[in-house]
């Protein structure tokens, strides 16, 4: 099994110094992959490292705990590190999401490491441990926390590769998606990368106010249509702002743009 790696999110720097000590000292072999300040950095490390783990605080300015949880959608185990009372942590009950009191007690952790070792020695099948109603404890957390329930967190970066280097590309920098066979063409800013994620799977995951398909192989950024030109049998050509670059839209698209 390869060695097991995590990320600490909390925007109390002596708290992730605190818990990365004791972690070196209960679990050598761990790798703390880095340290996040708040839920938009721990989304950012986790799509470059995809670490094992992410320990949580449940309360980060921006992009909160929960908020972050429901966007790693399962791809980490999780154990939220919280100040609140029993009567909040009632809300774990279920085992699905494990959890560290403030200040973080090292007996504590300890059991804390033991399982989460069991966890990644035995792989879980779906459904059970640590991603058994997810979904359930996340809403009952947010509700006994006075908190609205966040909905998914919309995709933040695109991981692609650039030359020898990965690049996350920030999604606002983003002009357009166009699909190349088996590939994704992603174009930016600062350039242009292929991607191993289908148009289909992006659409799902990027926020339907900023972007929009206007062919059944293209997504475009909203911000940066410049001018829709009215075509022949109900379609449309869009003009890119600083570029020269235009995209056709579909009459299955065309109402995106008849307000522009």
């Amino acid at each position: 099994m390869k060695p097991a790696s995590a990320l600490i999110a909390d925007d109390e720097p002596l708290l992730r110094e605190r818990l990365r000590s004791h972690l070196a000292a209960l679990w050598p072999a761990l790798t703390v992959i880095g340290d996040a300040r708040n839920g938009a950095e721990a989304l950012e490390l986790f799509e470059l490292h995809q670490p094992d783990i992410v320990f949580l605080d449940i309360r980060m300015p921006g992009i909160n705990g929960i908020a972050t949880a429901r966007a790693l959608a399962r791809r980490a185990q999780l154990v939220f590190v919280t100040a609140y009372d029993q009567y909040a942590l009632q809300a774990f009950e279920q085992g699905a999401i494990d959890y560290l009191v403030k200040p973080v007690d090292p007996a504590r952790l300890a059991d804390t490491v033991q399982r989460l070792q069991r966890q990644l020695a035995a792989p879980l099948r779906p459904g059970q441990g640590l991603e058994d109603g997810l979904d359930h404890v996340l809403e009952q957390l947010a509700s006994r926390l006075g908190q609205r329930a966040a909905p998914p967190a919309w995709l933040q970066w695109i991981k692609a590769s650039v030359g020898s280097s990965v690049r996350l590309i920030p999604v606002e920098q983003v002009r357009y998606l166009r699909a190349e066979e088996k590939y994704t063409l992603v174009a930016w800013d600062e350039g242009e990368a292929l991607i191993r994620k289908s148009i289909k799977e992006l659409g799902e995951e990027l926020d339907p106010a900023r972007f929009v398909q206007t062919h059944r192989s293209v997504i475009v950024n909203l911000a940066y249509v410049s001018v829709v030109t009215r075509g022949i049998n109900e379609t449309a050509e869009l003009h890119l702002r600083g570029s020269a670059d235009t995209l056709p839209v579909s009459r299955s698209y065309l109402h995106h743009f008849r307000q522009m």
